[in-house]
């Protein structure tokens, strides 16, 4: 703006007026919190806890196509729970108990799991079954899926 429309906005109260209610109009900023979308109606109906993510883990149908991570868990007949895994990385945390398999997909992947206060890691071989949490304790401690990590 050159000093002479400066001037002119400066002294016609009109004109500043509108600049106002233009910018009352402008929508505040969006903070991003990472929440998981739907996350009540998830545990709802497939009860599971999906936390926090950055959005390139994501709960998908099993066998909806190909390439997604898959979760076992206990009792033996619950239905696996399944994810999409998009971009270079990703990660997601959750609470899905007594998880004993996991069967990887393309990437390279880590499951954080807790038994009690004991927190473990285990990696997950890429498009392979991986045994974790109880089938890998000598105890057989029911392990819960806390987090997921992802990438390329």
């Amino acid at each position: 703006m050159g000093a002479a429309a400066l001037v002119a906005a400066l002294s016609n109260p009109a004109a500043g007026a509108s600049n106002a209610s233009v910018a009352e109009e402008i929508p505040g900023f969006a903070v991003e919190d990472f929440r998981y979308p739907n996350a009540d109606a998830i545990l709802r109906d497939k009860g599971i806890v999906l936390k926090r993510g950055d959005g390139h883990i994501t709960l998908a149908d099993c066998g909806s196509e190909p390439g997604l991570l898959q979760i076992m868990r206990r009792p033996e007949d619950a239905v696996p729970v399944c994810f999409k895994v998009t971009g270079d990385s990703g990660f997601l945390t959750m609470e899905i108990p007594s998880v004993y398999g996991v069967k990887g997909n393309a990437y390279d992947a880590t499951v954080d799991m807790t038994v009690g206060t004991e927190k473990k890691s285990f990696a997950v071989t890429p498009n392979q079954w991986t045994a974790v949490g109880e089938t890998t304790d000598p105890e057989a401690r029911e392990y819960m899926l806390v987090e997921i990590r992802t990438q390329k």
